[in-house]
């Protein structure tokens, strides 16, 4: 229950009880990390619910679907996305790369990019009408954050510290692992009940991005970092919901 607790202290602003910060009591953190984009999915299908029986029209569903994610996180994973653009764009040597990582200014191409990418995530949610779409779309937060901790406990960390090593180092390696699978095949099964050709699309998608993320991490950064997974879970949430929403509207072209 602690490893539990951690988990939602460090990447949600959800209240919890609190425990004391020390390694055993964030043994399976990572582990309890999907549980976080389940509340987060269960928030948009209430809200989804509720849009419908006040009539409030799709954009006003849209707007709340974009805002949920960042009141439940607090924006812990946007401000990893920010810094891994910003990082990105210097085109500089690793080290100072990594420096940018840890800088706590925003620069300008994180602030263009993370503005495209609401209006891009607002404009998509315009698109998801019913409750089916919703509960796919949601199953979108499991996924994302189940690739995210799998992949902070297999890959290859650039730094020996900071926040995601606090978490890592002192984590149950195999029971770790067998939770986020087991989160990664109840998103899929849920998805693939639902829309299975989308459900298909959307994990090949999600596997390709993933493997993206891995190469351009070591490629560029020397590893992983915090700030890098939260820049995939960031990507992989709106490639899932680009995937689908493409998908539906050529479908219904061709129909």
């Amino acid at each position: 229950m602690k490893s539990l607790f951690s988990a939602f202290l460090m990447y949600s602003k959800i209240p919890m009880p609190s425990c004391e910060w020390k390694e055993e009591n964030r043994r399976y953190s990572l582990g309890f990390f999907p549980l976080i984009g389940l509340v987060i999915g269960g928030l948009i299908i209430l809200w989804r619910m509720l849009c419908y029986c006040i009539s409030a029209g799709q954009f006003i569903f849209a707007a709340g679907a974009v805002f949920l994610p960042v009141l439940v996180t607090g924006g812990i994973h946007i401000d990893g996305f920010c810094d891994v653009v910003d990082a990105r764009a210097s085109f500089a040597d690793k080290k100072k790369r990594l420096e940018i990582l840890s800088d706590p200014h925003i620069g300008s191409f994180a602030v263009i990019q993370l503005c495209l990418y609401f209006i891009m995530q607002t404009a998509l949610f315009s698109k998801i009408e019913t409750f089916g779409e919703t509960a796919f779309i949601a199953c979108g937060y499991v996924l994302s954050r189940s690739l995210s901790g799998l992949s902070a406990v297999l890959f290859k960390s650039a730094k020996k510290d900071g926040t995601l090593q606090s978490f890592v180092r002192p984590s149950h390696k195999k029971i770790t692992v067998c939770m986020e699978l087991f989160f990664i095949t109840l998103a899929a099964i849920v998805m693939i009940y639902f829309y299975p050709l989308y459900g298909v699309l959307c994990i090949a998608i999600s596997g390709i991005l993933l493997i993206y993320c891995k190469t351009t991490a070591y490629r560029e950064f020397g590893g992983y970092t915090g700030d890098i997974c939260g820049w995939f879970l960031q990507l992989c949430e709106i490639a899932i919901l680009s995937a689908f929403v493409f998908l539906k509207l050529i479908m219904g072209v061709v129909k």
